[in-house]
């Protein structure tokens, strides 16, 4: 069975708004299984996640995620470094083939497998085969543009669909903060 590729995922942060968008496509070698997967969802009132990756295994990481941010109290930089070691040391947890983004309002982080918990220089961070195009975009509307948190993230998800092969279908968003 040839590999299953899939999805573009990118949070952005502005004015106070964070913004997650993940792309619908779900790819089984050079067919398109499915346009509208929803591979973002709200864990808690504030904080979002995203996954790039096999989706039975990014469901675990987001229950492990969960149990881990219930643990720390809502303290995404403990709870996600929790998950992380967790991930890495746990037989069967090591196996899994995923990379989540995790954010609220004031935060962004990647959390992968190899043990990276990793917070963006910039409010913009992407994971998954269209992640570079998507990132490069959401700069640049981050820079030059008035856009909203969820209109860039759009817009940004958008440019990549046009140029990677696996990213499209329908987009999801979600976003958490107040504007101000």
């Amino acid at each position: 069975m040839p590999p299953m590729h899939a999805t573009t995922i990118l949070a952005v942060r502005k004015d106070g708004v964070t913004a997650l968008a993940g792309d619908g496509q779900v790819t089984l070698g050079q067919t398109i299984m499915k346009r509208g997967a929803v591979k973002v969802r709200r864990l808690e009132a504030n904080v979002l996640a995203g996954f790039a990756g096999s989706v039975a295994d990014a469901f675990t990481l987001f229950e492990k995620f969960e149990e881990q941010l219930r643990a720390a109290k809502g303290n995404l930089t403990r709870a996600a470094v929790e998950t992380v070691k967790l991930w890495r040391t746990d037989k069967v947890l090591r196996q899994l083939e995923a990379m989540m983004i995790v954010a609220d309002p004031e935060q962004l982080l990647l959390l992968s497998g190899s043990g990276e918990v990793i917070a963006p220089d910039e409010p913009v961070l992407g994971v998954g085969s269209g992640a570079p195009y998507a990132i490069a975009a959401a700069k640049a509307l981050l820079r030059h543009s008035d856009l909203p948190a969820p209109d860039l993230a759009r817009e940004a998800l958008r440019v990549a669909a046009e140029i990677d092969l696996y990213t499209g279908g329908e987009i999801t968003i979600l976003s958490v903060g107040e504007t101000r």
